[in-house]
């Protein structure tokens, strides 16, 4: 019979957990694109962890760790590229969103995956603000450049890194932004600029979820002990 109740007491800490790590509420404002020469923009459907694809403005509640991945090669009418036997020279993709209602977080996966041949570039950037202090939390950028430009090279690129954040929150809001072009080349040519997938994956304060659970536990045993 101990072992029943101890057996329940961790079944009830874990139940509790992973309702603390839920409830954030994902709010998708923006994700379309621009092309040059001037195009009808495209909308670039997401997913939110396993809702979707959507299209923005969308807002979903997660029931575990905010996952917010775009599906940039699949825009609509046109997906994000510059080049490859398109008429488009140059492109922009913005995105933005917020996080908010749930425990703070530290940071995030960030999964960037695009295309590149001879004259075709991508340029990024990603500032995360605390919607509560207006602090940025995190201010990155990048390029990737094909074989025409010095030091570059053709095929995919991209990168899945951890990007922590200057401090948790629990309010965040994400604006990204990316531009393809192919530099002046012959379009339609050969030249290509593409921006296949954009994803974010993110992490929750390991402290607070320890606290939180010790705290249960504690409250747990001295009920047990009182009966």
């Amino acid at each position: 019979m101990k072992g029943l109740k101890l057996f329940g007491i961790a079944l009830s800490i874990a139940a509790v957990s992973a309702a603390f790590a839920s409830g954030w509420t994902v709010s998708v404002t923006t994700s379309s694109g621009v092309f040059f020469p001037p195009s009808t923009p495209t909308n670039v459907p997401f997913i939110i962890n396993t809702s979707g694809p959507l299209f923005s403005p969308a807002t979903v509640v997660v029931n575990n760790l905010p996952q917010v991945t775009f599906l940039t090669a699949q825009g609509n009418p046109h997906p994000i590229i510059a080049g490859d036997g398109t008429s488009f020279t140059g492109g922009t993709y913005t995105a933005a969103y917020t996080i908010t209602g749930g425990p703070q977080l530290t940071g995030f996966n960030f999964v960037l995956r695009g295309f590149v041949f001879d004259l075709g570039q991508i340029i990024w950037t990603k500032k995360v603000v605390d919607i509560n202090t207006s602090q940025v939390l995190y201010n990155g950028s990048g390029v990737f450049s094909g074989a025409g430009y010095s030091g570059g090279g053709n095929g995919i690129v991209g990168f899945a890194n951890f990007i922590p954040l200057a401090a948790p929150s629990a309010n965040v809001q994400v604006i990204e932004t990316f531009i393809v072009h192919i530099d002046g080349a012959t379009a339609p040519g050969t030249s290509t600029a593409s921006l296949l997938l954009v994803e974010q994956d993110w992490v929750p304060e390991p402290a607070s979820m320890l606290a939180l659970s010790a705290g249960l536990a504690g409250l747990l045993l001295r009920r047990r002990a009182k009966k």
